[in-house]
């Protein structure tokens, strides 16, 4: 059963300051994780981050977290390796 892939608003904001080449491949990971919010690759964040999950696309990090009863992935952060995890 797949899943439903939600940005939050800062999410959404980090997105409007992408290339539109890079877009593309958010995009079609977005989708993959809908199949499988856990696919090969994924990492279990630690710290106060711990809660979460992150995927690569490149130089690129999507922070997310998900809500197996919904069968929801709500994506909170889609940012550039060295500054994904600043608050």
């Amino acid at each position: 059963m797949s899943y439903k892939v939600l940005l939050e608003s800062t999410a959404e904001r980090d997105i409007q300051h992408l290339a539109r080449d890079i877009l593309k491949r958010i995009d079609s990971k977005l989708e993959a994780l809908a199949r499988d919010p856990r696919p090969h690759g994924v990492t279990k964040l630690q710290g106060r981050e711990g809660t979460g999950w992150r995927v690569r696309v490149g130089d690129y990090r999507i922070l997310y977290t998900i809500d197996d009863d919904s069968k929801t992935v709500y994506v909170y952060r889609i940012r550039s390796r060295g500054n994904a995890y600043r608050l």
